[in-house]
């Protein structure tokens, strides 16, 4: 990123799947981002944004909330101002979990699986989730204040130390139930 780049600034990150088969229990799938200080961008969450709810200072918010994946295109959807959050966050990660109200399923299981992290016009991500097939939840994406920690795990970001947000891919699954991944998402990988 040369000095003149200007980082990401507000990005959608959309959800879709299939409805489960007739007489089956409903599929539902939650985005869920978690938003991380900078004196521990690895630690626990300062805050979670999940269905019901919105980051407390109104720069992440889920529009839209399905609880079957019947809808047109993409069922849920979630807008992170990153260009608005305060300069003491500087990591955000966006992950996807099953609920398991239903018995364990994984993302294998679900019928049309989908994700795209969008800036404007401008995909920055869209992925089928086939690389975590046999995940309840996963991460898909963190955002990073450039400058703010190096990622610890080697990314490399080509980054000047501007402050402005990097986007990174983060396709990790988990094995997992939606409250603790929401605990765990953003860990240090290992």
């Amino acid at each position: 990123m040369s000095g003149l780049n200007k980082g990401v600034g507000k990005v959608e990150v959309a959800l879709k799947w299939d409805p489960s088969p007739a007489g089956s229990p409903a599929h539902d799938l939650d985005l869920v981002a978690a938003v991380y200080p900078a004196d521990a961008p690895y630690g626990p969450p300062a805050h979670l944004v999940h269905f019901d709810s919105r980051s407390p200072d109104g720069t992440i918010t889920l529009h839209r909330d399905s609880r079957t994946g019947q809808g047109f295109g993409y069922d849920e959807a979630m807008t992170v101002e990153l260009d608005r959050i305060a300069a003491r966050y500087a990591r955000v990660v966006v992950g996807v979990a099953i609920q398991q109200g239903g018995g364990r399923l994984t993302f294998g299981q679900v019928a049309r699986t989908g994700v795209r992290v969008r800036e404007g016009y401008t995909d920055l991500l869209e992925d089928t989730l086939g690389s975590v097939a046999d995940a309840t939840a996963a991460t898909i994406a963190e955002f990073v204040r450039d400058g703010a920690e190096d990622g610890g795990e080697g990314h490399g970001d080509g980054g000047d130390g501007s402050g402005e947000w990097l986007f990174r891919p983060l396709l990790r699954g988990f094995d997992i139930d939606p409250s603790t991944f929401g605990t765990v998402m953003g860990a240090r990988q290992t």
